[in-house]
């Protein structure tokens, strides 16, 4: 924990009797600070016979397929023997996982047909689909890329808006620690008079002439709006008027809920739901920027970094491959497991203009999670970066099919 030596001193001796019975049992409403208990997990994944198994077949033509695979085994060979994995009813362990892994990995680097793909899936492979957020079992697809920010390493009248630290004054509670009815949840908060408070949220930080005592800017973005998105999507890069370039990381929030600002526009009235993208967004807060204050502080999610050498990365602390690496509810999935997706990609003309859509189908890795993704229904796809990686997050927003696969127990 990044405290100071007086909060140590002080949070030893009275977090436990004064700090968690407050939280657990008097504030048992508050939603910034007890989350609930997540849904079973055996209720989320389905185990489906093979005559209901998709059909396999990969548009990226396994390129990064081994490549992501491989930081699922890095994930893996970290981690005890004897961590559980849960799909629908069975439950695995580590070895298992690997062995799953390697075992495919091995066979995907034949470059097979698609029929022996298949044929070879349904003989050696049990699939798992999500239940999805309807009765037909469909996901909703979103997606996230790593943008590049103008920024500057100190503070000018051009570069205004600081990347922060995580703050001395932020502290995290593992809240299994205290109860196994809490496994997998956390708060996190400040410290005041003797108990644990809900830190600042976003408007009073970035109104806090003072922050920066508690904070140390990595660097200086240019626009509030990049730095924005810069929070929302967790990581990035900021390159600097020398051209230097430096990658930038989430590594706490502030644990405020996140909110949505599309959703606050389109409820305003300000974007219609038909229009709604990132890019629609930048550009409505373009046009008003007298707005940009108001909508963006409708969010009280504040994002706090660090600097790394390689990246993006996710949170199995494993690098995210573009196209391949996918962020899930990891209350709801089993981490770093193979899976498989449908839905939709788009199609971009020379002007950078998206001409429609064409179908997406490939296998993929659980490596990530997000503020936002919570739940069986929920989908975020890692797209890189660059500019069609811009276009095809901004804009996905599609329903689709989700499954996970894993070796047959009498293999």
């Amino acid at each position: 924990m990044a405290l100071c030596y007086r909060f140590k001193h002080i949070l030893y001796h009275f977090l436990l009797i004064f700090s968690i019975s407050f939280i657990l049992f008097n504030l048992a409403g508050c939603d910034r600070l007890i989350l609930k208990r997540p849904v079973p997990k055996d209720l989320n994944l389905i185990k489906i016979p093979s005559s209901q198994y998709p059909d396999f077949s990969d548009d990226m033509a396994y390129n990064g397929l081994k490549e992501s695979i491989l930081q699922s085994i890095s994930y893996l060979n970290k981690i005890p023997s004897d961590r559980k994995f849960t799909f629908g009813e069975d439950v695995f362990d580590t070895g298992y996982m690997l062995k799953s892994m390697k075992h495919f990995m091995a066979f995907i680097e034949t470059n097979p047909l698609q029929q022996d793909l298949n044929r070879f899936i349904a003989q050696h492979y049990q699939v798992y689909q999500s239940k999805g957020y309807d009765s037909q079992k469909q996901v909703l697809f979103t997606g996230y890329y790593e943008p590049v920010l103008k920024g500057n390493p100190t503070q000018s009248d051009e570069y205004r808006f600081p990347v922060y630290k995580r703050p001395d004054d932020l502290i995290t509670i593992d809240l299994s620690l205290f109860s196994s009815r809490y496994t997998g949840r956390k708060i996190i908060g400040r410290f005041f008079e003797e108990t644990i408070i809900p830190y600042y949220e976003r408007k009073e930080i970035e109104n806090d002439p003072f922050f920066e005592k508690k904070a140390r800017p990595i660097a200086w973005a240019q626009d509030p709006v990049d730095l924005f998105f810069l929070h929302i999507q967790g990581s990035g890069k900021m390159l600097f008027p020398n051209g230097d370039l430096i990658r930038v990381h989430y590594h706490s929030s502030n644990g405020r809920p996140y909110r949505s600002i599309g959703k606050y526009l389109i409820d305003e009235g300000k974007i219609p739901l038909s229009e709604m993208s990132m890019q629609a967004i930048r550009s409505y807060l373009k046009d008003h920027p007298e707005e940009v204050q108001t909508v963006l502080y409708f969010n009280p999610s504040y994002v706090f970094f660090e600097i790394i050498e390689d990246g993006p990365i996710g949170c199995i602390q494993t690098k995210l491959i573009p196209g391949r690496s996918i962020a899930l509810d990891k209350q709801v999935f089993p981490l770093s497991a193979l899976a498989f997706i449908e839905t939709k990609k788009p199609v971009i003309d020379g002007k950078g203009e998206i001409q429609n859509w064409s179908n997406l189908s490939r296998f993929v890795m659980n490596h990530d999670t997000g503020g936002a993704i919570k739940g069986p229904g929920r989908v975020d796809l890692f797209w890189g970066d660059g500019a069609y990686a811009e276009i095809a997050a901004g804009h996905l927003k599609h329903p689709g099919k989700l499954y996970f696969i894993i070796l047959s127990k009498d293999i």
